[in-house]
């Protein structure tokens, strides 16, 4: 049998599966706080003829030896956490994290964790995210305050119509050595894992930790136009490789032929 049909398979399906990367990531292309992935793949095995360095009959070195590869495979789909572009918004409750951190958000008893800051005030007047959970440490803004404001380092306060200050706190943001192991749990949040290590968990603007901009949103990372190229790349490289399994087959039915 031809190697190259299942070799090009592999292609196919390997394109297959950037091609719904790249359509995850242009779905979100509006969702707040949202991290684009990025496909990853590596050769697979190789079927070695010969070794370079091999010794001849003669008594010579081979320069070059011959490997026959198999063809690809996915390895990951990694989250690139750049930083995306901010909208203003003017809602107090809108915050937006420059820098390195997430919000923390309390999933029955489960911490959980986002970038998007769009926040909403419950029944009980805390603070939450769309779904419903609540902001870790617990924000509750009092019925009767007028005025929320929230400076750089975090630091909130809640306050009535004569300026009197009715509540306040820090809010805190948490951060991991490699952000790129979180799993996404969807609805905006990141579940901890063993590869993005334990959270670090300390205040906005001070070392290592992002500061806080209220009325603004981090809205997505995605680029339309990178996101399209690669679009483009991944079909026409699912068309070569079905072109490969095309020209095999053509050559199976030559060899088929050549008894008639």
């Amino acid at each position: 049998m031809i190697k190259s049909l299942w070799t090009a398979a592999t292609g196919m399906e390997a394109q297959q599966l950037d091609q719904d990367v790249v359509a995850n990531n242009l779905a979100n292309v509006n969702t707040v706080g949202f991290k684009k992935s990025r496909a990853d793949f590596q050769d697979l095995m190789y079927q070695i003829y010969s070794k370079s360095g091999a010794e001849t009959s003669g008594g010579n070195q081979l320069p070059v030896g011959i490997e026959i590869g198999m063809g690809v495979k996915p390895v990951s789909t990694q989250k690139i956490f750049t930083q995306g572009d901010y909208q203003q918004t003017g809602n107090q409750f809108d915050w937006s994290i420059e820098g390195d951190g997430f919000f923390q958000f309390d999933d029955n008893g489960r911490t959980v964790y986002s970038r998007a800051g769009n926040f909403k005030l419950n029944k009980d007047g805390s603070l939450c995210n769309s779904a419903g959970l609540k902001l870790l440490p617990e924000v509750s803004v009092p019925q009767d305050s007028t005025t929320f404001t929230i400076d750089s380092g975090g630091t909130w306060s809640a306050t009535d119509n004569t300026g009197a200050v009715l509540a306040s706190g820090r809010i805190e943001l948490a951060k991991f050595v490699n952000p790129a192991g979180l799993t996404s749990v969807g609805r905006n949040l990141y579940d901890e894992t063993d590869g993005s290590g334990e959270p670090i968990v300390g205040n906005p603007a001070t070392t290592g930790f992002g500061t806080i901009s209220q009325n603004f949103l981090e809205m997505s990372n995605v680029s339309v136009i990178e996101e399209m190229v690669k679009m483009i790349i991944g079909q026409r490289a699912y068309e070569i490789n079905s072109k490969s399994i095309t020209t095999a087959d053509n050559m199976l039915q030559i060899i088929n032929n050549l008894k008639r």
